[in-house]
């Protein structure tokens, strides 16, 4: 089959790309016109220049494909209105393209979040309702809202997954360079439970809702059964890294305060800091947990790949690219 998938060249997309291209099928490599391809030419994919906020290059993107994964998205913006514009606006104009223009689709994958249904250290389930705590949250809810509006014309499906580790990732990269430096970052003594996924595993479990029969309307948390925490992802990441650390100790209030200032620094620069109000808010949430019991009932999906693998094989990455 001809897959389209959107965000191919970010971090879980290129994983994405080499999954599908493992299981034989031909890949469609949506990148934005100035954006780097990275790895995707050495992967055998058909690169083919976008962007889901205009509809003009939508339909010969999404023309002859049997399925589309939506993973283009921003995750960090200074403003409510970039998240809304990219995230659930692109989602709409995507559904719109795919509905008049991939008569033969057999299923849209959307990627969202845990971050839709908000933090919580009880483990979520895919039944309760949205209740986003930031803006990135509200955007990923509102593009699941508007996938499943689609339901009638589309055979739609949603992926939700939570932290994602593994070789590529720039989401904890902060933790690694900290870490690097001696430092461990304590916000207080509360132990905030937090779920994750390898993003090899991830891709594998996005790939399965694309072709089960029982994913269609349906969201899955894809996730690690074993839960960690910010102590313990550090805690990881300087065994992998081979050193020692001192705990520094940042009042939740500072956070926030560094966490707002950055944005607006935002703002002017025109480029994200890697810290921003939405990371300190996820960081002083009581948790992120999710159930992944769904997954592994409907779709027999099981995360194989434990934290210290993943966190192992993060930081040989960031080694060989010289990240870290």
């Amino acid at each position: 089959m001809r897959a389209l998938v959107t965000g191919a060249n970010g971090f879980l997309g290129t994983w994405l790309c080499r999954a599908l291209r493992e299981g034989g099928h031909e890949v469609r490599a949506l990148v934005r016109p100035a954006g780097d391809p990275g790895a995707l030419p050495g992967l055998g994919v058909e690169v083919v220049r976008g962007d889901v906020t205009d509809p003009a290059s939508l339909p010969a993107a999404v023309r002859g494909c049997d399925l589309v994964f939506h993973l283009a998205g921003i995750r960090r913006a200074p403003r409510r209105e970039d998240f809304l514009r990219v995230n659930a606006e692109g989602t709409r104009l995507l559904l719109e393209a795919c509905a008049s223009h991939a008569p033969g689709l057999s299923r849209f994958v959307l990627c969202g979040s845990l971050a839709s249904v908000g933090p919580s250290a009880t483990p979520r389930r895919e039944e309760e309702p949205f209740a986003p705590r930031e803006w990135y949250g509200e955007s990923k809810a509102e593009a699941e809202r508007l996938t499943l509006s689609f339901a009638g014309r589309l055979p739609v499906t949603i992926a939700r997954p939570p932290r994602i580790t593994g070789p590529g990732d720039r989401e904890n990269l902060l933790f690694f360079r900290i870490a690097a430096k001696g430092i461990h970052l304590g916000f207080g003594r509360q132990e905030r439970p937090l779920s994750w996924v390898d993003v090899e595993d991830c891709a594998r479990g996005m790939v399965l809702l694309a072709v089960h029969p029982g994913a269609v309307g349906e969201a899955f948390f894809l996730a690690s059964p074993e839960l960690t925490s910010i102590d313990g992802l550090q805690r990881e990441v300087a065994r992998a890294l081979g050193v020692t650390t001192r705990n520094v100790n940042v009042p939740p209030a500072v956070l926030r305060g560094i966490g707002s200032v950055a944005d607006v620094a935002s703002k002017l620069l025109g480029r994200h800091l890697p810290i921003n109000r939405k990371l300190a808010e996820q960081v002083l949430a009581p948790g992120w947990t999710c159930d992944p019991g769904k997954a592994r009932r409907v779709l027999g999906f099981e995360a194989r790949v434990g934290l210290a693998e993943s966190i192992d094989r993060s930081a040989e990455w960031y080694r060989e690219v010289g990240w870290i």
